[in-house]
Formats: structure tokens, C-alpha cells, sequence
């Protein structure tokens, strides 16, 4: 099932499902509760001893108001015209948890370390950096034998629900920052449930974006450099198995096209860690189990433009992470303060 949020200026936010070049508005079923967002959809799952699957498809027959998919996915937010929110967040900002781990991919490390090792080069014989250890450490020991704990990721945390954007958002660079950076990945969309258990409801590309620049200065800068606004969406699939993800990002200024990923794959079968494994590092500590908190997860990308550009981002330049078969490509904006 492939779930979408949206907003309308005469009747609020609704939820709706993707039926073919349609979105079934399954907000209002007469005789049901109403629903607004994932999160109501979830806790009256929960009620019910049911799952999100099960509560909106008995609701999808029976929609009655529809949106042709194709000018949801192309309207501005804040205009007139119904446009997407981020596919999965909380009613309460400050409940949702934005995080992410790097260094996941196989192609990861060498982006990573182009960015790191210039710290070094001034040493007569130049030493793995930490990020190449980093990644060795997770080829192995990232893929545990089942009921094992395996080797932990590297973890970053971006903020909370504030920084959350949503397709067409803007995604800004602050004035204290050296630039933007793109980074297409697929997100995790958890939910606590009452009793502290996480429930992953599915999955969303997202564009993680941060301060590459920054990073470059000194690897511990990494912190500090993820703490920028972030995109998810449009669409939350709880089907996905999370094997493998084609994605491709490109970024144009104008008619001109700056930068193009070509192919780029995730999910486990491209990865040097798990799904267990990443989600049992994140969720082992008790502050990640608070009932009722959302949780959205970046696993990392393989490439990013950052180390073979002469460019950098501009006002109105358009990032765009397509993700064929899995979800409606994600776009956004860039703001430069």
C-alpha cells in the first residue's frame, strides 16, 4: 500500500491511498472514525488489535472524494490547490525523532573518505581514516547471524519534527552554513506503540541534505553538519521489502541540468549492515522506546555529488530523488538564506 498526506485549504488535512493515477481520499467513510493522519490511522490499528494495511483498505471501497495524483504531486505547498505533506509525522513536532546512520553502503566509503582524507594527506605515510575503519568494521560485522547483535553503525542525529519537509518544501541553507548537499536515501517510518514496542509501518525516500563543506573541515564536524532541514515523502509504502531500491538524483538550475547520480541502488542487498541490525542499535536505548513517538531513520546513500562538483547550490536550484516502482519521485527547492 502506497499512503500519502495531504492538505487542503477548505477542508484541512486528509489521508489518502494511491489507486493507479488517483489518490483515494479515505479521511471521512460514513459510519467510520474520522482519520486525518497516519498516526490516528495507527492508534486505531492499535485499538483494534489490527494493522494500518487492514484499517485503510476497509476504508479504500468506500471512498468517495478523489485527487488526480498527478496535480497533487505537481501543486506548491501553501497554495491554493491541494498539495503533499511528508508522507508519516507526529501531531506534536517535538514527538518525532529525525536520525540517521552512515557509512551503510557499499559505495558509501568512498565518498565518505574522499571528504576525510585530506586531513591526512600531510603525513609521510598516509593512515586508514576513521570513516575506512568505520566501514570495515561493518563489512565484518554489519550482517549478524539471526538472534545475534552485530557491530554498531555510525549515528547521527538531525532534530526533530521542525526540520521535517515535505515534497516541493523548501530545503534551506542557513547563513551559517558552507553549502548544501543532497543525499537520496530510503527513511524508516517507526512508530512507538503504547506498550514501547517500535513498529516499523514502512518506508519513504528522503533527501537527508547536509553541509558537506562543514564536514570536510575535520571529520567531528559531522555532527553539527546533519543538523539541517531534511525532506520525506510523497509516499509512504508499507510494502517494500527493503531488498533493493533504484534511485537516481539529479539537480537543475534553470534548463540546466548540474548534477545527475545515474543509477544508484539501496536497500540490504547494497548495504554492509542489516535492517536488524540497524534497527536494533537505534532502538536499543530506552529514550528510542518512548510510546508514542515517531521515528524517521535515514539508512545512508551511496553516492553523493559533493566530491566531483565545481558548483555550488544556488536559490531556486531543484533536487529531485526518483525511486522507479517504489514511490513518486521527491522534489524540492533549495533556499539559500
Amino acid at each position: 500500500m502506497r499512503i500519502v498526506q495531504v492538505q487542503t485549504v477548505d477542508r484541512g488535512r486528509r489521508l489518502g491511498v494511491i489507486n493507479g493515477d488517483k489518490v483515494l481520499d479515505v479521511t471521512e467513510i460514513a459510519g467510520l472514525p474520522t482519520l486525518r493522519t497516519v498516526f490516528e490511522a495507527f492508534q486505531l490499528a492499535e485499538q483494534r488489535g489490527s494493522t494500518l494495511n487492514e484499517v485503510l483498505t476497509a476504508r479504500v471501497k468506500d471512498s468517495s472524494r478523489r485527487f488526480d495524483y498527478k496535480d497533487v504531486l505537481a501543486a506548491e505547498p501553501g497554495g491554493k490547490w491541494p498539495y503533499l505533506l511528508a508522507p508519516f509525522d507526529h501531531p506534536d513536532p517535538y514527538h518525532t525523532l529525525i536520525t540517521g546512520t552512515g557509512l551503510t553502503h557499499l559505495g558509501s566509503m568512498k565518498s565518505r573518505d574522499e571528504m576525510h582524507v585530506a586531513e591526512m594527506s600531510d603525513q609521510p605515510t598516509t593512515p586508514k581514516t576513521d570513516s575506512a575503519k568505520m566501514f570495515e568494521m561493518g563489512i565484518a560485522g554489519g550482517k549478524p547471524a539471526a538472534g545475534q547483535r552485530g557491530v554498531a553503525p555510525e549515528w547521527f542525529y538531525k532534530g526533530n519534527g521542525t526540520i521535517l519537509r515535505g515534497p516541493r518544501a523548501e530545503l534551506d541553507i542557513p547563513e551559517f552554513a558552507l553549502d548544501g548537499g543532497e543525499e537520496p536515501e530510503l527513511v524508516g517510518c517507526y512508530v512507538i506503540d503504547r506498550n514501547g514496542k517500535p513498529v516499523r509501518l514502512g518506508f519513504s525516500i528522503g533527501n537527508e541534505w547536509s553541509d558537506h563543506p562543514t564536514e570536510k573541515i575535520n571529520y567531528l564536524y559531522l555532527a553539527p553538519s546533519k543538523l539541517r532541514t531534511c525532506s520525506v515523502g510523497p509516499e509512504l509504502n508499507t510494502e517494500c521489502d527493503f531488498q533493493e531500491v533504484p534511485l537516481r538524483c539529479t539537480v537543475t538550475r534553470g534548463k540546466q541540468l548540474l548534477y545527475d547520480s545515474g543509477p544508484l541502488f539501496s536497500g540490504e542487498q547494497h548495504m554492509c549492515h542489516s535492517l536488524a541490525n540497524l534497527e536494533d542499535h537505534h532502538f536499543k536505548y530506552p529514550q528510542h522506546r518512548q510510546p508514542y513517538d515517531v521515528h524517521l531513520h535515514y539508512f545512508g546513500t551511496s553516492k553523493l555529488s559533493f566530491g566531483s562538483r565545481d558548483w555550488q547550490y544556488a536559490n531556486g536550484d531543484i533536487v529531485k530523488v526518483e525511486a522507479p516502482g517504489f514511490s513518486a519521485p521527491l522534489t524540492n527547492r533549495v533556499a539559500r538564506a
